[in-house]
């Protein structure tokens, strides 16, 4: 029923910060959700999981073949640590290896840092979507640093009108409706231990940028994974379906499932409005797996 376009996995977890899945356990949890195949996405940046490969991706992906398909993953500052390095390079050659899309981007750095945006270009230029997570702060943090507003991604946007972006994390999906505060973007570390802070919540009283950028820019898509798009959605009911209505060929299901028995939330909720006619059996169709086929080119 659902194909996962966001999931973590490793072969040997690292101890810490969380209990990674292996790919068995993935594949336990997605038979319980209903999920019949998914991308793995690497994590290189060391803000804050310790790195994997490129190559423990695909080596799980070619030990279950009919249930995983990969994505790869590349650190801006590679190579040369400059906004010249041949990323592109790279790109291809694990493109070429059945990648389907780059991503989860994720380190600590500006999203206009011209090491970025050099990382935006060849993956555009190599054709592979773009997963990024976002972050409020710079240092303390993993997620590429972006305003109030989401001036950086916007600038993205337009600078490679060709490069599938999929906006994901609670920066993004906090921005659905109007912020009350700066602060609502983001859960952050606290001194002793832990996370803080609060994700948005209550009726949309008036759209924020998300659906506003999407509106403007066809290459803005939205990864539905971990608790922030499920938050998003939710928290109105009566605008929720309106946005998953209006951009069913661009919004693509996910879980971002970091252990064994994380909950996903947003499975039900999709079952729910489809079954209680909220959303037509068509948007449910393109959102838990259509669209995945068409962007990731899957058989």
């Amino acid at each position: 029923m659902f194909i996962d376009i966001h999931c973590h996995a490793y072969r040997h977890p690292p101890p810490m910060p969380v209990g990674f899945c292996t790919p068995e356990e993935v594949l336990r949890r997605w038979d319980e959700l209903g999920i019949e195949r998914g991308a793995l996405l690497p994590i290189v940046s060391p803000e804050i999981y310790l790195p994997q490969s490129n190559e423990d991706i695909l080596e799980m992906c070619e030990q279950y073949p009919d249930r995983f398909f990969a994505f790869c993953n590349v650190d801006p500052r590679a190579l040369t640590n400059s906004p010249d390095a041949p990323l592109g390079d790279l790109l291809r050659h694990y493109k070429e290896r059945g990648c389907r899309g780059l991503g989860e981007v994720m380190p600590n750095l500006p999203m206009m840092h011209p090491l970025v945006q050099n990382l935006f270009k060849h993956a555009e230029a190599v054709g592979l979507p773009v997963t990024f997570d976002g972050s409020d702060q710079l240092t303390g943090d993993f997620g590429l640093y972006d305003d109030p507003g989401l001036p950086q991604l916007e600038h993205t946007l337009q600078r490679f009108p060709d490069l599938i972006v999929l906006g994901h994390g609670p920066t993004y999906w906090a921005e659905i409706g109007r912020l009350e505060t700066p602060g609502e973007r983001a859960i952050i570390f606290g001194p002793r231990g832990g996370q803080v802070g609060r994700f948005p919540s209550g009726p949309i009283r008036e759209e924020g940028v998300v659906p506003k950028l999407m509106r403007r820019y066809p290459n803005l898509y939205g990864d539905l994974s971990d608790f922030s798009p499920y938050n998003a959605l939710a928290r109105d009911p009566d605008y929720g379906p309106r946005f998953l209505t209006e951009f069913q060929d661009r919004l693509l299901f996910g879980t971002d499932l970091c252990y064994p028995d994380m909950p996903v939330p947003i499975v039900d909720l999709l079952i729910e409005w489809r079954d209680s006619g909220k959303i037509t059996d068509e948007v449910f169709r393109k959102v838990t797996r259509e669209n995945a086929i068409r962007l990731f080119q899957l058989d």
